[in-house]
This record gives structure tokens, sequence and C-alpha cells, in this order.
């Protein structure tokens, strides 16, 4: 039976509206033990897009553990986040990116774009887009890692042509330690290693995607004078750049 013409129209608009709304998918990929990056997305990108989670096994922050996590962990999380159905897939971990420098992370997303079929976003290229834009020149490193990690980050900042001129770690192991060092210590932190920098900066970076920095920026930049980059905030910078383009 045909149905009358109206409800034929109704339902060609409604079928219409349907495909042209489509929302912008984000596949994000997170350490298991990380509780900061996903809110921090969920609260920047909320009505603009989906962001779909999964996780990679991690509980203490070391080399050895990182390097375990994407080469046991990952290609099954990469799995896991395809039938999300995503546009892009951001991995959500500096530290783990920056192990074997700018090149390593390059690698990875291509890994990841092959796996999926969709662009790849790492932390690691969106916080060098970001100095990259700020047309940064001599910057001030801050993580909540033990040495070796911060090393590894200030390594890719280095490589990628800026000048390193004051680098520092709170020391923490466990990553779920790190997801609850509050704002206000993140603050108190950083202006206690500024104080024994020995040369002017024109930008600070906060390394982690696992540190509550993004509520930390504005207190910051106003005490500071300068501009102030997270890794949460310009990973969500490029998604939501990607999102309006789509």
């Amino acid at each position: 039976m045909s149905l009358p013409g109206s409800i034929e129209k109704f339902q060609e608009r409604e079928q219409t509206v349907r495909v042209h709304s489509k929302p912008f998918r984000v596949g994000l990929i997170v350490p298991s033990s990380n509780t900061v990056m996903e809110p921090d997305f969920h609260r920047a990108l909320a009505g603009s897009c989906i962001v779909s989670t999964t996780r990679i096994f991690l509980e203490q922050v070391t080399r050895e553990a990182e390097v375990r996590m994407i080469e046991e962990e990952l290609p099954h999380s990469l799995r896991l986040i395809k039938t999300t159905d995503p546009d892009i897939v951001v991995f959500g971990c500096t530290s783990a990116g920056s192990l074997g420098g700018i090149e390593f992370d390059s690698r990875l997303g291509l890994a990841i774009e092959k796996e999926t079929g969709v662009r790849a976003i790492t932390v690691v290229g969106s916080v060098l887009i970001a100095l990259r834009t700020i047309e940064a020149k001599r910057v001030a490193l801050f993580t909540p890692y033990r040495e070796e990690l911060t090393r590894t980050v200030s390594a890719c900042v280095l490589e990628a042509g800026y000048d390193v001129v004051h680098s520092a770690g709170m020391g923490i192991l466990e990553n779920l330690d790190i997801g609850r060092v509050a704002p206000d210590e993140i603050i108190r932190f950083v202006d206690s290693e500024m104080k024994t920098a020995q040369t002017e900066v024109d930008c600070l970076f906060l390394s982690c995607t696992n540190w509550q920095a993004v509520s930390a920026l504005d207190d910051l930049r106003s005490k500071f004078g300068v501009p102030v980059i997270s890794s949460n905030q310009a990973t969500i910078d490029i998604v939501a750049s990607i999102g309006r383009k789509s």
C-alpha cells in the first residue's frame, strides 16, 4: 500500500535531516587510569561533537609501561574505537607519543590511521602546532612526571626548534595520583619553578593529558603574562578546528 503523499514527503525530509546533521564523531584513546582528558573533552566539545572513548591499560607512568601500552594494548583499542565510526581518532598520551621523538609520534599517528581508516591526532603533534601558532621561542616546560619522561617531552620540543630554557617535573609515578593534582597545586608548582628560571620565557607548556592543567591556564597566563599551552587544550583546539571544517 502506498503512503499518502504528505507522509512520503515528511519521511523524505526526515531522512535528509538525519543525513545532513550527522554529528562529528571523535574517537578518544586514553590510558586506563587517565581521569582528566575525557572530562576536559566533554566540557569543551559538548554540543559540537560526540566523543567516544576507549582505554589502554596503564597504571604507572614509566617508559617501560608506556612501551607495553603501545605495543600490547593499542592494537586492540584501535579495533574497538573503530566500531564507533569516528571521523577522527585522538591518541591521548603526551609522554607515550614522545618516547622516540617527533618521528616516533608521527609513525604512531600513521599506524592509527592505517588501522582505523580516519585521520589521527596526537597530543605531541597538537602541542607543536600550538607552539608554531604563538611563535614561541623560549619555552618553560612543566610535567607531573619523573625525570626520564620529562626529558623525552622536552626533547620533542627541542627537536621542533624551540629552546627549552627551563623544565621540571613533579616526580609522580602513579597515574591516578597525577589525575588528583588540583589546579591550585599546579599553579604553585609552576610559580615555584619559575622563580628559579635563569632565562626569560615567552611560553609555558604544561605536559600531560591526565593533569588538571586546563583549569590552571587562565591564572598562569595572568600571573606570567605569556601564552600557556596544555596538552589537553592544544588537542581540543585542533579537534574543534577540524570539526568546524567538517
